[in-house]
């Protein structure tokens, strides 16, 4: 039976979509603890891990922007600590993921599929890699389990880089299979961020291991509930691409999802594709926030949704040549109430205890002395997060020079 969609303003969209990521209540007053932390990760079901460091690394940005000056070891004992204190585990969800340890369950149709190796359920050179190299991954299984946590570069054999893996030696490959297989997972991180595989049983605590497993089209309908309430407000596009479920799978899921009354189907005003409403969303009539976000943000991490619900094109240009570059390297959006209104290009300059903003672009429409203020502040805030000194503004552009103003002026 079809169901009338209601509609749902532009404007409301937006404001709903932010609450469901966080925005919709005050940051806390005061110091942070890991309770700030791990509530903040479970509203979000995901930390995306992005490994480049030109200002922090991309898991840590999105809880600053939501709860500030927060000490960042809370999340690395969630994530790397020791087995008691794993609260987090990783696993490829929306790219590479820190995950609550109690979705493990979540994933572990995932797991099997890629393990009974069916193509489309595992990235295609792993396919070909354990199709082709079954018995150099059976070894890297028995290294592991005789030898203990274990990085790619460990490995006696198997680590040459030639040929044609994008780099990757076949000690990574294997080491990858079994990771998305759910035989091992992170154990930690060292150096330059590498990763550390064990065995699963070793690295997760055991009442995490004995959580009944569901069915896979049961864990697929609670993914796509969770990205339901961190999303608010979403088109089926939006809802798959969250946990990048698989095309059958969650079209199958969103139909069961709808006539179980556990998504509302909903028009939002300019939105040229149908939308679906989380039920319990909040749906508050004013935003007070600031953040700079990242680019690897749930918020904004789906560019066509960026746009679609601020008016704001956005695209990361490190891998594009400077000459061709518009806003910068490392380009953070800046959230001033309910609107994206600058983007800043960011850097920490370790060495001399600085935060470089190379630039500052104003968004059209927006005035640079409103905005100014309030990105200053939040510069100030992210510098002192990050154990840096001062903050370098830039000198040109009408929002650079509005800041530099009000700095004089102080």
């Amino acid at each position: 039976m079809s169901r009338k969609r209601e509609t749902v303003s532009a404007s409301a969209a937006r404001r709903i979509a932010l609450a469901a990521q966080g925005f919709g209540v005050p940051r806390p007053d005061g110091a942070t603890n890991a309770g700030h932390v791990k509530r903040a990760i479970d509203r979000l079901g995901l930390l995306q891990i992005d490994s480049v460091n030109v200002l922090a690394r991309a898991h840590y940005l999105p809880l600053f922007s939501r709860l500030g000056n927060y000490d960042s070891d809370h999340l690395d004992r969630l994530a790397w600590g020791r087995k008691s204190q794993r609260g987090l585990f990783e696993f490829w969800a929306h790219e590479a993921s820190l995950l609550p340890v109690a979705s493990h369950p979540l994933w572990r149709w995932r797991m099997a599929r890629a393990a009974a190796a069916h193509a489309g359920d595992i990235k295609g050179k792993l396919h070909v890699f354990r199709r082709e190299k079954g018995a150099f991954i059976d070894e890297v299984r028995r290294q592991l389990v005789s030898r203990g946590p274990l990085a790619a570069s460990d490995l006696e054999a198997g680590t040459s880089k030639t040929g044609p893996w994008w780099g990757w030696s076949d000690a990574k490959y294997a080491m990858e299979w079994l990771f998305f297989a759910g035989e091992v997972t992170t154990a930690t991180r060292r150096g330059a961020f590498e990763r550390v595989y064990d065995l699963t049983e070793r690295v997760l605590p055991a009442a995490v291991r004995a959580l009944p497993t569901p069915e896979p089209a049961e864990a697929q309908r609670e993914l796509v509930r969770i990205a339901s309430r961190a999303l608010g407000v979403a088109t089926a596009r939006d809802l798959r691409d969250y946990f990048r479920l698989p095309v059958d799978d969650f079209k199958a899921r969103l139909a069961e999802l709808v006539e179980a009354g556990d998504l509302l189907p909903v028009a939002v005003e300019g939105w040229s594709h149908p939308a679906y409403l989380d039920p319990n969303a909040r749906q508050p009539r004013r935003i007070e926030a600031r953040a700079l976000l990242a680019p690897f943000d749930p918020l904004i991490w789906e560019r066509d949704r960026t746009e679609r619900i601020f008016d704001f094109f956005y695209r990361i240009e490190i891998y594009t040549p400077v000459a061709k570059r518009t806003h910068g390297y490392y380009v953070l959006p800046f959230l001033l109430d309910d609107k994206l209104v600058a983007r800043v290009d960011l850097k920490a300059d370790r060495a001399n205890s600085r935060l470089l903003a190379h630039a500052a672009h104003l968004e059209p429409g927006n005035d640079a002395a409103k905005v100014a203020g309030p990105l200053r502040e939040e510069l100030r805030l992210m510098a002192d997060w990050l154990g840096l000194e001062g903050v370098s503004l830039p000198r040109t552009g009408a929002l650079g020079k509005a800041m530099s103003a009000q700095t004089r002026r102080r």
